[in-house]
């Protein structure tokens, strides 16, 4: 007996590790696609998403600074909170939605996961759900050896999965409840109407009766929508606050945010149905100045800028377009007047000043690596982990000789990327050659 005993557990702990292994393989899939996410930074979009939603986060009694917004480069409606304090946004959200009181409404909902806690607390439902899964198994596994029928053991193995998916899905929904519940509350206290949420899940609605006529509440991570909509209706009847109307400022910025994301992301022929050739709003112009220029009709595109600059001449990302027009265009000294114009007007704007940089570097001429210096070092004091001016300002230095601060910004951008072999060894070579004593050898020390 124990020989069989022995030979039945041998297999017994083959199939589940098979199981573990299989189950680590999509999960090492899943990383392998993450990696394949295309993010956008832009200053303008950014600082957009950053204003509407500011009132939503005083109101979560959040710190705007705290949280970091990623723009990805996805045309479904979606957003999500990951890897702690991190917002994601598909441009698809932000192009499809026609109000500004939409996004503010699907950020609402993300800022109650957050304040909810709901990532660490999914970690132990993962775990609790992992568990059950596994005990269907263990039970209905060696039952299957004894017998040696195989399909009992396949139905012990599917049934085990099913448990644990149940599980985690009936987890999951509690906590997009309960993110429904914090969003409408954060909303209330920011005197803003939850009829933007209402709006963004009505255009879900329809585009779940377009691809599905069912729907099976115990397979989707998220409730019914039906559900939801029912909730945020009767949460809105009793609102004082339902028939409170944004500031136009704000549907102004929205719409100037979704013409740049038209312009940049849409082909030629999918941008011309959107935007008519008799169409010469401001929001229209821009999209289409930028369209232009992705299509490297450059002499049309800055003809439609200059006008926009005519008209705004202190608007900061008509300059910083043009900017960007000319360095696309090869006429690289001349974006230089155009990006340092944008900076006079929004000095704070970080990204702007490394494309400053950046231009100022390719034109390989002595008199302008201290001032790319100068604007890489000043935004750096507003992004210190933007990896690109850590590698640029690295390169500048080198091109002035500065050989201890080349080294101490390569030191920087290592680490902060998480190269921590790479980051020690330029960090003892800046130390080498920095003064004791000086900032940038304490720097490198503390590296």
């Amino acid at each position: 007996m124990l020989d069989i005993g022995m030979h039945l557990l041998l297999n017994f702990i083959t199939i589940i590790f098979f199981i573990t292994s299989y189950l680590s393989g999509n999960l090492a899939l899943s990383q392998a696609q993450a990696q394949n996410i295309s993010f956008i930074r832009d200053t303008e979009i950014e600082n957009t998403i950053r204003v509407y939603t500011m009132p939503i986060f005083t109101a979560a009694g959040l710190n705007i600074d705290d949280i970091k917004i990623n723009l990805v480069n996805d045309k479904k409606l979606n957003a999500f909170v990951a890897d702690g304090q991190k917002i994601f946004i598909n441009t698809g959200l932000l192009m499809q939605t026609e109000y500004p009181e939409e996004v503010i409404g699907v950020l609402s909902h993300e800022l109650g996961h957050i304040t909810g806690g709901h990532l660490a607390r999914f970690q132990d439902g993962l775990d609790s759900a992992s568990s059950q899964a596994l005990i269907a198994m263990a039970i209905g596994i060696p039952a299957a050896i004894l017998s040696g029928r195989s399909d009992i053991a396949a139905a012990a193995i599917s049934l085990g999965s099913h448990i644990g998916k149940r599980s985690i899905l009936q987890y999951t929904r509690s906590m997009e409840q309960a993110a429904d519940q914090a969003a409408l509350n954060f909303m209330n206290k920011a005197k803003i109407s939850s009829f933007g949420l209402l709006k963004f899940l009505s255009r879900i609605n329809k585009q779940e009766q377009i691809y599905s006529n069912r729907e099976n509440e115990y397979t989707r991570t998220h409730p019914l929508t039906k559900d939801r909509l029912d909730f945020i209706k009767t949460n809105l009847k009793t609102s004082k606050y339902k028939d409170i109307k944004l500031p136009r400022e704000y549907t102004l910025l929205h719409e100037r945010m979704r013409a740049k994301l038209h312009g940049y992301i849409l082909a030629p022929n999918q941008f011309k149905k959107i935007y008519l050739p008799n169409d010469v709003s401001v929001t229209a112009q821009y999209a289409r100045a930028i369209n232009l220029m992705r299509q490297h009709k450059f002499n049309d595109a800055i003809n439609i800028v200059n006008i926009l600059i005519k008209n705004s001449p202190n608007d900061p990302f008509f300059h910083e377009l043009k900017g960007d027009m000319l360095r696309d265009a090869g006429k690289l000294k001349q974006a230089v007047a155009s990006y340092e114009k944008a900076i006079e007007i929004l000095p704070w704007a970080a990204l702007i000043r490394i494309s400053l940089a950046h231009i100022l570097i390719e034109i390989d001429q002595p008199q302008y690596y201290q001032q790319a210096i100068d604007n890489l070092n000043n935004a750096l004091r507003y992004e210190p982990s933007n990896l690109r001016a850590w590698r640029l300002l690295a390169n500048a230095y080198v091109r002035t000789d500065n050989l201890g601060n080349a080294a101490l910004a390569q030191a920087e951008f290592a680490y902060r990327r998480g190269d921590k072999i790479s980051a020690v060894k330029f960090a003892k070579e800046a130390q080498k050659i920095l003064p004791v004593g000086s900032s940038g050898s304490i720097k490198a020390a503390d590296i």
